[in-house]
């Protein structure tokens, strides 16, 4: 993908394609480790959390409703408020949650082959109808367990840095404008998207 996105880039956008050569291979695998399902419980059990805080409170949560194993919508269904919560869930995550299982219980596309079915406008139509279920949660199902390659998180911090440290800008992009400059990137802004991120990572690297 890399070959091809350097292409579409060397005519189109040279300082982000002269980034993509001088910084090397494009190393996102994508990964579908357990179900949609799972993904979709362990990003809302991360959110606003991070390293071993978020771990273990995903942690709790699973052992809840009968381990990694056995942790699947309907034991999720069955497990109640108090065992949740003294996972460590809030309230809001607790009704996240409870609704994700709701959906992905009675819905048939809560399954790897089902959503690779469905175009990523679609996908994320459907998903973002749980509760407390955003565009970039799904946006980031899509990239990184999808392998979607015109993915475009307009509103990531990352993606925003980024681009203010490679063209040089005082201010990061709005999501509206990084959305219009992003146009010349189609149909690899997944792989645009990652080597920003990797921006981030060398500014932080020459810092230390």
């Amino acid at each position: 993908m890399r070959a091809k996105a350097l292409r579409v880039f060397s005519k189109n956008d040279p300082i982000l394609a002269q980034h993509i050569r001088d910084y090397g291979p494009y190393t996102l695998v994508p990964s579908q480790t357990g179900t949609p399902f799972t993904a979709l419980a362990r990003a809302i059990c991360y959110q606003q959390l991070h390293g071993k805080a978020a771990a273990t409170i995903w942690e709790r949560t699973q052992k809840a409703c009968g381990g990694t194993r056995l942790f699947n919508p309907r034991r999720v269904l069955a497990a109640s408020e108090k065992e949740l919560r003294g996972a460590g869930l809030s309230k809001n995550k607790f009704l996240a949650l409870k609704d994700l299982a709701q959906h992905a219980a009675t819905e048939k596309h809560y399954t790897w082959k089902k959503l690779a079915a469905l175009e990523d406008d679609e996908i994320i139509e459907r998903l973002t109808a749980v509760r407390g279920i955003g565009v970039w949660t799904v946006q980031m199902l899509l990239m990184f367990s999808l392998g979607r390659p015109d993915v475009l998180p307009i509103h990531d911090y990352g993606v925003q840095k980024g681009f203010s440290l490679l063209y040089g800008t005082k201010e990061h992009p709005t999501p509206k404008s990084l959305l219009l400059y992003g146009e010349r990137w189609r149909p690899y802004r997944s792989v645009a998207a990652w080597y920003l991120w990797r921006m981030v990572d060398l500014n932080v690297t020459k810092k230390k």
